[in-house]
């Protein structure tokens, strides 16, 4: 392994666990799997349990919110 610094930034395997860069990673992960399973659930059934995907596009969007602020946090807006 050369010790030149990566460009394209860190990987999973070089970020810390309980990083906030790690948890934005992971939550950003699990809204695109949610919003390709809302996408499947809704092109294939008529009657589709509508429990569960209340409960799926609920939690996409609290996942949208974490993100977002927790972007936020981590890349400050300067004062205009």
């Amino acid at each position: 392994m050369s010790d030149t610094p990566r460009l394209d930034g860190p990987s999973l395997s070089d970020l810390d666990l309980h990083s906030p860069q790690r948890q934005l990673i992971e939550w950003q992960i699990e809204h695109a799997d949610l919003d390709a399973l809302i996408d499947q659930a809704s092109a294939h059934a008529a009657h589709q349990d509508e429990l569960r995907m209340r409960r799926m596009k609920k939690r996409r969007l609290a996942l949208r919110d974490q993100i977002a602020a927790l972007q936020s946090r981590l890349a400050p807006k300067e004062p205009a």
